[in-house]
């Protein structure tokens, strides 16, 4: 990697410019890139996915590292050529051209795989959602989202951030913020500061059905927030599950904890 040109002359010589709407943000300084590596790893052999890699400059750092097969899924075609200026030719490189929420991720890897990716904005959720309920879940998964969205994953009851997404990844994984970036860090800087979250799934996760409840009570939960769980969930019980459950029924979605919820869930069977 040693022996590249720089991440800037790269986009230079290629003529790139971050596209809006792929919500593209630039994360240019290999210093930065490392230390996320770092914090994700060690690898030690496993395959690493990265989704919306760009100009590269996290691959080249998860190329040097301990990762096996390296996966990269990447929607804007035009980055497909500079991409693949790192590949060595030693096969340890693939590059897939698609969208990743319908890209079968289960069939690019054998075995237990690790995700590293600065997430495109617009898509960094619901790929969250799908890695942690879905049928092929990676062993972890280091992420970097919008600021507030992080906050969002790793909020506790009582926070202003507490909701669905807090909820539902808790339930199955534990998650914790370990980096933030400032805007100035990315080309072109986004409005808003940045956070890279290490999500490791739960051994114990919730059955594919549990989930399902879950994401139907915390949806109409949080749907009225304000409202006391007989009137949220009326639709689906009110009082009766919440009592069936053994969860107070004047209590507000935002006070309910991830076991509160899966009890829920559970009794809406």
């Amino acid at each position: 990697m040693t022996d590249l040109p720089t991440l800037r002359e790269s986009l230079e010589a290629h003529g790139l410019l971050a596209k809006k709407s792929f919500g593209q943000h630039f994360l240019l300084d290999l210093n930065i890139t490392r230390k996320i590596v770092r914090l994700a790893g060690p690898f030690e052999g496993r395959a690493v996915i990265e989704v919306g890699p760009g100009p590269g400059g996290l691959t080249r750092a998860i190329l040097e590292s301990d990762a096996g097969k390296v996966v990269l899924i990447e929607k804007d075609h035009r980055f497909l050529p500079l991409l693949g200026e790192l590949d060595t030719g030693d096969g340890r490189l693939s590059i897939v051209e698609g969208d990743a929420l319908k890209v079968d991720q289960s069939k690019l890897v054998e075995g237990p795989t690790h995700i590293v990716s600065n997430l495109p904005y617009n898509v960094g959720t619901p790929l969250l959602i799908d890695w942690l309920t879905g049928a092929w879940t990676p062993v972890a998964m280091t992420l970097m989202f919008q600021k507030e969205v992080a906050e969002r994953i790793v909020a506790q009851p009582g926070d202003d951030a507490y909701g669905r997404l807090a909820v539902i990844s808790q339930a199955v994984a534990e998650a914790k913020i370990v980096m933030h970036l400032p805007a100035a860090a990315f080309t072109p800087p986004p409005k808003v500061a940045s956070a890279v979250v290490h999500v490791v799934p739960r051994a114990d996760r919730p059955d594919p059905q549990t989930l399902k409840r879950l994401e139907r009570v915390t949806a109409a939960a949080f749907g009225q927030r304000r409202k006391m769980l007989r009137s949220s969930l009326k639709q689906l019980g009110g009082g009766a599950l919440c009592e069936a459950a053994g969860i107070d029924p004047d209590a507000r979605a935002e006070t309910i904890d991830i076991d509160g919820f899966l009890k829920l869930a559970k009794a809406l069977a």
